[in-house]
């Protein structure tokens, strides 16, 4: 069983910075996608950003030039840099994980959730 453990929110001024860190554990898995997703008080979970196996990277529009993912493999952890944080950045964010086992299945795993805040 593949398990996640998402850390680094916390509550930062208008203009701060935080950085997210999720890591993947488990058996005989090799990662399709790893990333990250948010959800705010009466909304959809929606995409702030993925990192595939071979490094592809995509962001949600309202990151971009702000937020950066990045992955290390040999860790299978995967980071979220945040930067020039705005109030509307404010949620709960989720490390998501999609992967193969040994037989070739996907499987889609999500972290318990990280909350960031930002408020002056």
């Amino acid at each position: 069983q593949v398990q996640l453990v998402d850390s680094g929110g916390g509550s930062v001024q208008p203009g701060g910075s935080l950085r997210l860190s999720c890591a993947a554990s488990g058996r005989s898995f090799a990662v399709v996608t790893m990333g990250w997703y948010r959800q705010a008080p009466g909304k959809q979970r929606d995409l702030v950003a993925t990192v595939t196996s071979g490094g592809s990277t995509d962001y949600a529009d309202s990151v971009k030039g702000r937020f950066t993912i990045s992955r290390d493999n040999a860790k299978n952890t995967v980071y979220l840099q945040m930067n020039s944080l705005k109030p509307e950045d404010t949620a709960v964010y989720y490390c998501n994980l999609v992967y193969r086992n040994s037989l070739n299945f996907r499987y889609t795993v999500w972290g318990q959730g990280t909350q960031v805040t930002v408020s002056s």
